[in-house]
């Protein structure tokens, strides 16, 4: 072995890149705000009854998503994360949450009760 402090257990003398970045997921940003078509629904299928509110249909970057997702949880003052496609903020903050995207220049739909 010629460095005897190294910790490797296995190795299949192919060189392993440890800095490859993951692929990024953009969706189409062509859609003018107006024209997507943004639904707020509640949801609590598989989460063990809890309620949790879900906005699905916005077509942004990642990045901006991520954005978006950070200031509703510091705004609502609760937790949430993005799933295929779709923001999940927990908890009932519907009104809220429409409140906010409306003010951003989208026509978001309530789905549901």
């Amino acid at each position: 072995m010629p460095n005897e402090k190294s910790k490797l257990v296995y190795s299949t003398d192919k060189t392993v890149s440890w800095k490859k970045k993951p692929v990024e997921k953009f969706f189409q940003a062509s859609v003018p705000a107006v024209q997507q078509k943004v639904t707020v629904r509640l949801d609590r299928k598989g989460r063990g009854g809890k309620t949790v509110t879900v906005i699905d249909g916005l077509q942004m970057p990642q990045k901006n998503m991520e954005e978006l997702l950070r200031q509703l949880k510091a705004k609502l003052g609760t937790g949430g994360t993005i799933k295929d496609a779709s923001l999940e903020i927990q908890g009932d903050h519907r009104n809220m949450v429409m409140s906010v995207l409306t003010g951003m220049g989208l026509a978001p739909r309530r789905s549901g009760g």
